[in-house]
């Protein structure tokens, strides 16, 4: 789980941790493919998800579409054969991170439709993020569906592509927005639940848990969260 692939601004305060710089990221998905491993989509990676295919499969996904995926994450990811999943907040494409700018203090660029057209050009997927990166648990039913439905209709007008994943924003969800979720006709949903994702056909594709990397983590950091259980024992 990634947000920002760029370097933290020097005046910014609190979440520098949503910042990896570009040669970090690189390092961890140069790490990733001497493990053997193949970075994925979220939508590449169903059929190894569903037990349907068996190999050393990492899913790379990052949160709210910013315009440092594309200029600064798509190459890279290019360069080593690997595609990944974007989540996108519907109804601020082409703007900024209107939900936490205000708090952060920094105002980040999001990716246009032409921005995203070039994303999934590159090979990548984008992903549904709701309209307006609330939280689902906070909002009533009907509220609910027109988020996380509303943004899933948006994307695929707008792209004029199936968009199949969805992410809950902040990793906030109940019962509820899992089966507002299921209802829209996503085939999986990601959390913020610490934690690495069983195959399997008893895995709850609308639950899983992902492991974050952070602007200060270390590389043997990084691959100690993907080799051994560290993560799932957070779960």
């Amino acid at each position: 789980m990634y947000h920002n692939i760029a370097a933290a601004p020097r005046d910014l305060k609190v979440y520098r941790s949503l910042y990896v710089s570009p040669a970090s990221f690189a390092r961890q998905m140069g790490l990733l493919k001497m493990l053997g491993y193949r970075g994925m989509s979220m939508s590449d990676a169903m059929p190894y998800l569903r037990g349907e295919r068996q190999g050393r499969v990492a899913v790379i996904t990052l949160d709210d579409g910013y315009v440092d995926n594309l200029e600064s994450a798509a190459a890279i990811l290019q360069q080593h054969g690997f595609t990944a999943t974007c989540y996108v907040v519907s109804g601020f494409i082409g703007q900024y991170n209107a939900w936490d700018s205000e708090r952060l203090g920094v105002r980040k660029p999001l990716m246009s439709v032409e921005q995203l057209r070039g994303w999934r050009a590159a090979g990548m997927e984008v992903g549904a993020h709701t309209r307006t990166h609330l939280r689902l648990s906070q909002c009533d039913d009907a509220k609910q569906h027109d988020e996380v439905h509303g943004c899933k209709v948006e994307l695929e007008d707008r792209l004029g592509t199936r968009i199949t994943q969805f992410c809950y924003p902040y990793g906030d969800y109940d019962e509820r927005s899992v089966e507002a979720a299921r209802r829209a006709g996503f085939e999986a949903a990601t959390t913020t639940d610490r934690g690495r994702a069983d195959a399997g056909r008893s895995t709850d594709f609308w639950r899983l848990p992902r492991i974050q990397v952070a602007r200060h983590h270390l590389l043997a950091q990084v691959a100690a969260k993907v080799l051994t259980g560290y993560e799932d024992k957070r779960k």
